[in-house]
């Protein structure tokens, strides 16, 4: 049975579980991920919807979108727990809402076309304007 990684709000409103088997890791620079994250960039891990469950606080989530692709914080204290993307289904974990290490690390920056002027990249992981486009790719 695969390691299971659990995570919540600040709170502790809402909870989720998820599979530790994340196929794709970034840390977006988009406007959007900076607006919701109150940072310089959203560390994020997509993995299928089907790997992904709520297990506590389904009535505190306050959801930002639709069916087919929303940002979901908590109603209470506002953090940032996952986004759906893709149709649907992918989930974007927020990777500072886990509780646990995951198995996988961010591999690349995206969308530094639109980064803060006031951040700086430090490290040596690879940057793109916009989105990865290849398979197993990331899109945000």
């Amino acid at each position: 049975m695969p390691n299971k990684l659990t995570g919540k709000c600040f709170c502790g409103a809402v909870h989720y579980e998820v599979a530790d088997e994340f196929i794709y890791a970034a840390n977006c620079h988009c406007s959007n991920c900076r607006r919701t994250t109150g940072s310089a960039f959203k560390p994020f891990a997509g993995i299928e919807r089907g790997k992904f469950a709520l297990t506590a606080g389904h009535d505190k989530l306050l959801i930002f979108g639709d069916e087919s692709g929303h940002d979901a914080h908590c109603g209470r204290c506002g953090s940032l727990l996952y986004s759906l993307v893709r149709d649907g289904a992918y989930v974007h974990v927020a990777m500072g809402t886990l509780v646990e290490d995951p198995a996988i690390r961010p591999s690349a920056h995206i969308f530094v076309g639109s980064k803060a002027s006031w951040f700086t990249i430090a490290d040596d992981l690879p940057q793109y304007e916009g989105h990865i486009v290849a398979a197993g790719s990331v899109e945000e």
